[in-house]
């Protein structure tokens, strides 16, 4: 016997039966809005997130010098490959372009609830556009995906802040600050202590008053408060925030958005907006997925000045959330029907299950050459609705029997007629 790796999962039919319902309902919304599929390879150069990182992501990546001498690494995010792919053709792409994929994507690091080595994203970009009617887009498809998986509002929140804001507020203070680190520090504020934080904030430059007044506006949800204290530093930004939540307005999704300047999120490359999700009782203490707007990134990996927003629903945090409020996809597998042979009647049961297939249903038959006991026990076992014994004795009066497993009920049905011109046929269409 071979353990799994740590880090890495195993799905077996009943988990990836809810985990294809709710990836589905995530990229059907994204097509609804217009949002193209689009695939990507495991495999990039390792240079790509060094240059965007720094040498320390070295350490989470699963890299590897491949045998042409290359260095490469399994890929830990999307957003560089897909910056990647506009550059090499952003001539001829039509803008805005709306692209979503999911997929997998791996990090060598310490699993924990909602955290794998392994882990599955959907991720949803626009790029070509920097009004805020793309951000507000881009939280219309996820505020639509999580109640078309059965989400309330009283569910969810998205906190929503903006970088330029946290830049502004900190550039606002005298003294030589690194905005970065104490960008990084409010990033983590909700997972260490108060005192922490503030050591953070001094370690990046700001006296420990100014990191307690730094808070303290960052606790204030009064946005004109933010610009008569940073002045032109933040209302750019703030402008551009109030307009972002206008526009989620008319998407109808600004239910859903709460200001939060704690909100930040850790990679460097945002520059406008950003949010989070939530679950709005805490009952799951991580962000659920998050987004936002990077406008510079296409630039830096050699394209064109190109603004670009999104998100990113991964899959092992969405479903903590949807377990949470009860409305977690059931695991129970389907079978509309299963076809009974018994005796020398294999080509008869073929064709009833043919037709059946080919009106769209879901239907098995015996491939192990199993009793009849058998082959009722394992569509039992399937969860059939319905199962079409195609049996000697009936074929020889021009029947089949027609059995809900429901009930228990059965009656027969000329197999002349069977399916017939009924796409999904039961007992009741025979009784």
């Amino acid at each position: 016997m071979y353990d799994r790796l740590k880090g890495f999962r195993d799905f077996y039919p009943r988990e990836m039966r809810a985990r294809r319902e709710i990836i589905d309902t995530v990229e059907d919304v994204a097509a609804r809005y217009g949002f193209r599929e689009v695939g990507t390879p495991a495999l990039e150069r390792t240079q790509m997130y060094v240059d965007k990182s720094g040498e320390e992501i070295e350490e989470e990546l699963y890299s590897f010098t491949d045998r042409g001498g290359r260095d490469v690494a399994m890929t830990p995010e999307l957003t560089p490959t897909v910056a990647r792919m506009v550059v090499a053709k952003q001539q001829e792409l039509s803008k805005p372009i709306k692209w979503y994929s999911t997929r997998s994507f791996w990090r060598y690091e310490e699993p924990q609830q909602g955290r794998y080595r392994e882990f599955y994203q959907t991720n949803v970009d626009i790029f070509g556009s920097s009004e805020p009617t793309a951000d507000a887009e881009v939280l219309a498809v996820a505020a639509d995906a999580l109640t078309g998986l059965g989400l309330s509002p009283e569910d969810f929140e998205f906190r929503v802040s903006h970088r330029d804001i946290l830049s502004g507020l900190l550039a606002a203070f005298d003294g030589d600050v690194d905005t970065t680190a104490a960008i990084r520090a409010v990033d983590k504020s909700d997972k260490i202590s108060r005192v922490e934080f503030f050591d953070h904030l001094e370690d990046a430059g700001l006296s420990r008053s100014e990191a307690e007044q730094f808070a303290d506006l960052l606790d204030s949800d009064d946005l004109d408060e933010l610009v008569a204290f940073a002045g032109d530093d933040v209302a750019d930004a703030v402008e551009n925030l109030r307009n972002v939540l206008d526009a989620a307005e008319d998407f109808g999704v600004r239910e859903y958005c709460d200001i939060s300047l704690e909100t930040a999120r850790g990679l460097d490359y945002y520059t406008g907006v950003v949010f989070e999700c939530f679950d709005s009782t805490g009952e799951v203490s991580r962000s659920v997925f998050g987004g936002g707007r990077y406008d510079d990134l296409i630039e830096s990996v050699g394209g064109q000045p190109t603004p670009a927003v999104g998100f990113a629903p991964g899959h092992s945090t969405l479903p903590l959330l949807l377990e949470r409020a009860g409305v977690h996809p059931d695991e129970e597998l389907r079978t509309d029907y299963y076809v009974l042979s018994v005796g020398d009647t294999r080509d008869v049961a073929a064709r009833v299950a043919r037709d059946l297939r080919e009106r769209g249903n879901v239907v098995e038959s015996d491939v192990s050459d199993r009793s009849f006991g058998a082959q009722m026990n394992y569509a039992d076992s399937v969860n059939a609705d319905t199962v079409v014994i195609v049996g000697e004795r009936d074929l020889e009066d021009g029947n089949v029997t027609v059995k809900d497993m429901k009930s228990g009920d059965q009656t027969q049905a000329p197999v002349d007629d069977f399916p017939g011109d009924r796409s999904s046929p039961t007992y009741d269409d025979f009784a």
